[in-house]
């Protein structure tokens, strides 16, 4: 029997950038489900989506990374689940504590330091 293959909750408003990461993560035995803004990202969580961890974009419309964040740490069912900030702000390195995400990677993405932390977060 095969070991259960990590899921992420990709919350970014590029479309190129989604199906691209879903494509490259689906090649390193990743699963990816994707969300435009954090306002559809909680309606995927709140449907019953139980991702290992969470891809998200800071500067989104409807709902940024920001009020994702501030949301999902209120929320005791969601606050667990490990976040990775995916930026190309300039601001976002020295914002990343603030958030205190566990992760920050700047756009462009460096693919394998991004599935690295991925399948640790599955794994433990």
């Amino acid at each position: 029997m095969s070991a259960r293959r990590p899921l992420v909750l990709l919350v970014d408003d590029d479309e190129e950038m989604r199906s691209t990461l879903v494509e490259v993560l689906a090649l390193e035995g990743i699963d990816a489900v994707t969300a435009r803004h954090g306002a559809e990202a909680f309606e995927r969580l709140r449907a019953g989506l139980a991702p290992d961890a969470i891809l998200l974009d800071l500067m989104m419309p409807v709902m940024s990374g920001w009020e994702f964040r501030a949301q999902q740490r209120q929320d005791p069912a969601l606050s667990a689940i490990p976040v990775m900030v995916l930026s190309a702000s300039a601001s976002a390195t020295r914002n990343a504590a603030l958030l205190e995400v566990e992760a920050y990677q700047a756009k462009p993405l460096r693919v394998e330091a991004v599935v690295a932390w991925i399948r640790a977060r599955a794994a433990g």
